[in-house]
């Protein structure tokens, strides 16, 4: 793991994942992360992502490629991945899918799965897996004492609520990793996206 993977913001990682599709101005990236509901996933404004972008170029994650002025348009710098931008996409991801102290860092790390090849997403989620059984197994050990004890189920409310949170996410991931397994999801179709008629449409739009 390099020092940058381990410093970037979810926003951060997810400019660099976009810039792994072409080189961008961040007007272009606010566009294009609205449209594709990127907001879900990390609050975007046009204050926050301006000011990682300049964190990721004094980072040596990105470089300036040049400034553009078309008529009456503000200037617009666009910028390009570094080779260390570029690997520390997949290494933030890697860091990040088995890891189960931080939720929302889990989801932005699920969203870019797909810089990785899927046997190793298969491998870091396993762990993961392993990880949230034992969580549950401890949860429920409690909660198996507290009923000896005849705790009040007032007091078990926000316990028995990630009992069955727990439960939910390891029957959704033990079903994943099987499709994983089976080759049931297109894993390069992302790639593929990148040249239909759709998304080079999306990209223009964006640009506008």
């Amino acid at each position: 793991m390099t020092e940058h993977a381990d410093r970037l913001t979810p926003l951060g990682l997810m400019v660099l994942a976009l810039l792994r599709e072409g080189d961008m101005h961040p007007y272009e990236m606010i566009r294009l992360m609205r449209q594709r509901h990127d907001d879900r996933l990390v609050a975007i404004t046009n204050g926050t992502l301006y000011h990682t972008v300049g964190r990721l170029l004094k980072l040596g994650l990105l470089a300036e490629l040049g400034v553009d002025r078309h008529g009456n348009r503000p200037e617009r710098t666009t910028y390009t991945l570094t080779d260390s931008g570029r690997a520390a996409v997949p290494e933030w991801v890697r860091r990040e899918l088995p890891r189960i102290d931080r939720p929302e860092q889990f989801r932005i790390a699920l969203a870019e799965a797909h810089n990785l090849q899927p046997d190793e997403v298969v491998d870091l989620l396993v762990a993961r897996r392993e990880a949230l059984a034992a969580q549950h197994r401890v949860l429920c050990e409690g909660l198996a004492k507290a009923a000896v004890r005849e705790v009040p189920e007032v007091y078990l409310i926000e316990v028995r609520r990630d009992a069955v949170l727990l439960e939910a996410d390891l029957h959704w991931l033990a079903g994943f990793i099987v499709q994983l397994e089976h080759e049931d999801i297109d894993w390069d179709a992302g790639a593929s996206d990148l040249t239909n008629d759709r998304y080079l449409a999306q990209r223009k739009a964006a640009r506008q």
